[in-house]
């Protein structure tokens, strides 16, 4: 009689804290009927060659080929579901027009169940086969379409926290496109948490409903206060962006006198399963605030680069205690793969720390102490997303889901220079981080079960 339902042998890399990287060589990870880490075993542990012997060829025995690793599967923060359709087009025009241009009429379209379904489960496909094990996700204002992503998520294995956007502001949001008004709003919000909650009961690795007004701009003061007492009510996460752009940030400051945080705040929508995307202009009382409500940040460095007008100070927000995780932000980002954006992360924080304007004296140019290292960025991807989210996700130890992509540094298309058999493990983890790509993502696994493999 076996107690674990798999066994799994391999080297392992996981996040020992933001900044250290724990490498776990030729662990033993014990996973239980549920899906959860129930054990982890090290070589020189006494019980490690029992487990062997009694586990090692069964088909329950998944042992790793040489060159082949375990990463926790990624957590993405923030996902715009219904722009997978636009992603890679019109970066290069204002916020405003992309918006009204491009995003608008594209998540109308969502009214459309079949257009709908065709979108999204590419989308949770691909966020798979990228190494996503676990999204936060904006939908549309269309409470059966963003329940059918819900329904996609849970049929496909992956763990999806999905939002009925909320937009029923008329001085903000197209004619054709938002909330016919707040008590439509708040009544589809309500239905929509409710549905979600019961097809919860019959997912394994969980999907959850989230209160998301897009943000304080599209919504009107009784959604916005409506919205938090649903959340309230029903003990859900939220969602919302927060400061993200410098029209974005005035026009919260111009309408309520105070700043994005403390307005979100005032109408119920901070806590400690909110998370706020991009934040790139919250001040310290700001940062303070979020530290102390427990809100978390969603870090989107690509999206940032394109429609932000900032780098986000990254290092200063975690040094004040805040939990910030990683986000995609597709289509505002155009990559669905956090090893893209994880590279970006490293990337930005090295630009805001040297400066970018040449004809400023070097000392002059940059903000000291803002670069963070690739460690850092794969904790905001994995141990960063779970604590955001308030869930035991992101971390390959005890008590923890087995979410888990398997990464092989020797697929013939996509080989990562490794040539020296004794290579320290923590420079292969970094060529891993900057070099892999979806072809090197063998399997992926949730909570305990196979979700996504290579075809060869």
């Amino acid at each position: 009689m076996f107690k674990y339902t798999q066994i799994f042998r391999g080297t392992a890399f996981s996040s020992k804290s933001s900044k250290e990287i724990q490498v776990l060589k030729d662990y033993l990870f014990c996973i239980n009927a549920d899906g959860m880490i129930e054990k982890v075993v090290a070589p020189e542990d006494a019980d490690y060659q029992e487990l062997l012997n009694r586990y090692r060829g069964k088909e329950n025995f998944h042992q790793l080929a040489e060159g082949q690793y375990f990463l926790p599967g990624f957590v993405d923060l923030h996902v715009h579901a219904p722009q997978w359709a636009q992603s890679g087009t019109a970066l290069d025009i204002p916020l405003s027009d992309w918006l009204n241009t491009y995003t608008f009429p594209i998540e109308s379209k969502f009214s459309d169940l079949n257009f709908a379904k065709e979108v999204y489960e590419d989308l949770v496909s691909t966020l798979l086969a990228n190494g996503t094990t676990t999204s936060l996700y904006f939908a549309t204002v269309h409470k059966e379409a963003s329940l059918l992503l819900a329904e996609i998520c849970a049929n496909k294995g992956q763990r999806g926290l999905v939002g009925k956007v909320v937009m029923d502001d008329p001085e903000q949001t197209p004619e054709f496109y938002r909330d016919a008004d707040i008590q439509t709003a708040l009544a589809d919000t309500e239905e929509f948490i409710i549905a979600v909650k019961e097809l919860a009961k019959t997912t394994k690795q969980g999907v959850y409903p989230v209160v998301t007004p897009r943000f304080i701009p599209s919504c009107t003061d009784g959604a916005l206060k409506g919205l938090g007492e649903l959340a309230d009510k029903y003990d859900t996460h939220i969602q919302s962006h927060c400061s993200e752009s410098d029209w974005a940030h005035g026009y919260v400051k111009e309408r309520f006198n105070k700043n994005d945080a403390f307005a979100l705040h005032d109408f119920g929508l901070l806590g400690d399963k909110a998370v706020m995307a991009h934040c790139n202009f919250l001040d310290d009382e700001d940062v303070e605030l979020f530290a102390e409500t427990g809100t978390a940040i969603s870090h989107c460095p690509i999206s940032n680069a394109y429609f932000a007008n900032s780098v986000i100070p990254v290092a200063h927000f975690h040094s004040k205690g805040v939990d910030i995780g990683l986000g995609s932000d597709v289509s505002g980002g155009f990559s669905p793969s956090l090893f893209d954006n994880a590279r970006q992360a490293v990337m930005s924080s090295r630009m805001l720390e040297d400066g970018v304007n040449p004809s400023l004296p070097a000392e002059k140019r940059g903000v000291a102490n803002s670069r963070i290292t690739i460690n850092e960025a794969f904790y905001l991807a994995t141990a960063g997303g779970g604590e955001s989210l308030s869930l035991p996700i992101g971390r390959l130890q005890e008590n923890y889901a087995w979410d888990v992509q398997i990464i092989d540094t020797k697929i013939a298309s996509a080989k990562l220079p490794i040539f020296d058999a004794n290579e320290n493990l923590t420079d292969i983890f970094q060529k891993i981080m900057y070099l892999v790509r979806p072809e090197n993502i063998l399997e992926v696994w949730v909570q305990g079960n196979k979700v996504h493999n290579r075809t060869v």
